[in-house]
């Protein structure tokens, strides 16, 4: 069994973790830390899971048990928990936060200084790299199967990736590509605040961070990976829904290439993927929500390609990609813990 530590395990994202791997044939869950909610019981907060468990939260955090640890963290908490503590070497670190997903050179944390150049503290003498491959399985498989440790993709990221990565494979984004997505409340976190609030949120819409929002770098960092370069802006355009879970993103993308040709580019390019599929027919949200799965869809309009895309922004788009590359880094069934089935059918 793969042994199992998670920090942060009180949020949205820490719930669902926990949710899959009580499900999961060959995990088992050591820890779950939460400094605020230590010594209660994780069905008090997350009650989805009444029944399933008795585990309880606990702000010790055993690493040396653990093979593996999912930091849950808000964004930008990561990186300053690895430089105030030590983690095994051999203990793998799945992030889910924004920290280390554009590359960079290695951190390394020794016992004089840390890598940004202020004091140590109380670290270990030992001098400890860390390396983190983006774990999009899509196209970095082979490199998620030998990394010691994963940038989990973005929610909006995966979605809009996935919608445009077989074109970026066809050298097709060579004009600014127009991208609209909506996402559910829970990408939001599950601390309340004005914006998530249900009688703000219910029966409303509204757009946040236009052409700026955070996961455009990541983004942009992949498609280049595929297409060998990036020269066209991604305008990107997020929506706030009124429901609680889901993403639907609409792509267009100037082209002249003919649509026989790009359905079949993007059926060949997901051809081997576990959870990406294409679909012949429209999408629709439900048919993701709750499910590991992104499903994607192209049509064209004279020179415009229309890529619809969608993803569960819990699962796919958080732990689900996360426990996808936890199976992948110990080399077991890619799907394991991940076969769910649509709440809404």
């Amino acid at each position: 069994m793969i042994k199992v530590g998670i920090l942060g395990a009180a949020g949205y994202t820490g719930g669902e973790l926990i949710r899959l791997l009580l499900n999961h044939p060959e995990a088992e869950i050591v820890f779950a830390n939460s400094e605020s909610n230590a010594g209660n019981l994780v069905n008090d907060v997350h009650e989805g899971l009444l029944g399933d468990t008795e585990l309880r939260f606990t702000s010790e955090m055993p690493f040396d048990q653990v093979d593996v640890v999912f930091f849950c963290f808000g964004h930008g908490k990561s990186e300053a928990f690895l430089k105030e503590h030590t983690i095994p070497e051999h203990v793998k670190i799945i992030d889910l936060a924004q920290d280390f997903r554009i590359k960079r050179e290695k951190i390394t944390v020794n016992s004089d200084k840390f890598a940004d150049g202020t004091p140590e503290g109380n670290c270990s003498l030992s001098t400890f790299p860390y390396s983190f491959v983006y774990g999009l399985p899509e196209i970095n498989k082979e490199e998620i199967m030998k990394a010691q440790h994963i940038a989990n993709p973005g929610c909006f990221a995966t979605c809009i990736q996935l919608a445009l990565l077989p074109a970026a494979y066809l050298n097709l984004l060579k004009e600014d590509v127009a991208v609209n997505a909506i996402t559910g409340s829970t990408g939001a976190g599950q601390k309340p605040g004005s914006t998530t609030h249900f009688s703000w949120r219910n029966n409303n819409l509204s757009i946040y961070k236009p052409f700026q929002h955070q996961h455009i770098a990541e983004i942009r960092q992949s498609l280049k990976q595929v297409q060998g370069y990036l020269d066209a802006d991604i305008d990107f355009i997020p929506y706030r829904g009124d429901f609680a879970r889901g993403i639907f993103c609409t792509a267009v993308i100037k082209t002249a290439a003919p649509v026989e040709d790009i359905i079949e580019a993007y059926k060949e390019f997901y051809a081997d993927a576990a959870f990406t599929h294409y679909s012949d027919k429209a999408i629709d949200l439900k048919q993701v929500v709750n499910t590991n799965k992104a499903l994607v869809h192209c049509e064209k309009y004279d020179n415009k390609l229309l890529v619809t895309s969608a993803i569960d922004n819990l699962l796919k788009g958080a732990v689900g990609q996360a426990v996808q590359n936890m199976n992948l880094m110990f080399n077991i069934d890619e799907t394991a813990g991940l076969r769910l089935k649509a709440s809404a059918f």
